[in-house]
């Protein structure tokens, strides 16, 4: 089994108005936000990231995700749930082999116009992969958009390509108020859970990567 570890602590926390997310929501403004297209990256905060756009924020993140992997130039890393791909193209700055596969169409068409040719439009439930192809696989707040059996299955898929030199983070909370506060802002989320529940998941699927959780405070 892999460790609890933070590698996205260079991201600054977004400022998050859990109260008007709660007011705004519906189950149309879910099923919209379900289809990652434009108004989930691009649209109003609402239905999501309320505009996606690149920042330079994940340059330190690719530089820790080196150091933390002991990556070397040249080697392959996939980043499942790459949305346009910013973190693939810092990897690339930095001389890494990196990819991003994600199943928005819009996001993957909107991608880093430096990275044309390494996004790809896929799912993290069928990777379309050999065994052990990537020397590390990433999947950023991805897995829990599935329910709890699918993602159990995802988790093996990034098992499968990445033999175990992965780094996953999902959404989770610690305590009952920090649960009540994520269930008013969560849009997209199928499973969620405290995180003994998540490790107990990653046995179950043979996921022996790193991880990390999403708290909503």
């Amino acid at each position: 089994m892999g460790r609890e570890i933070n590698l996205l602590r260079s991201i600054p926390r977004s400022k998050r108005n859990v109260a008007a997310r709660e007011t705004a929501k519906s189950p149309e403004v879910i099923a919209e936000s379900k289809r990652f297209g434009e108004k989930y990256f691009d649209g109003p905060r609402d239905y999501g990231y309320g505009g996606y756009r690149y920042d330079g924020r994940w340059k330190p993140v690719a530089q820790d995700l080196i150091d933390h992997f002991g990556l070397s130039r040249g080697d392959r890393l996939l980043d499942v749930g790459c949305a346009k791909g910013f973190l693939v193209k810092e990897l690339v700055e930095l001389g890494i082999d990196a990819y991003g596969i994600d199943v928005s169409e819009y996001a993957v068409h909107h991608g880093h116009p430096d990275i044309i040719g390494r996004l790809h439009l896929g799912s993290v439930e069928k990777l379309p992969f050999p065994d052990g192809s990537f020397r590390c696989v990433t999947a950023i707040d991805v897995v829990h958009n599935l329910p709890r059996s699918r993602a159990s299955g995802a988790l093996r898929e990034i098992q499968r390509v990445s033999l175990g030199s992965a780094f996953v983070r999902v959404d989770s909370y610690r305590t009952p108020e920090q649960k009540k506060i994520f269930e008013s802002w969560v849009l997209t989320a199928e499973y969620h859970d405290y995180p003994n529940e998540w490790i107990r998941l990653f046995n179950e699927a043979g996921y022996t990567g790193d991880y990390y959780w999403t708290i909503i405070e």
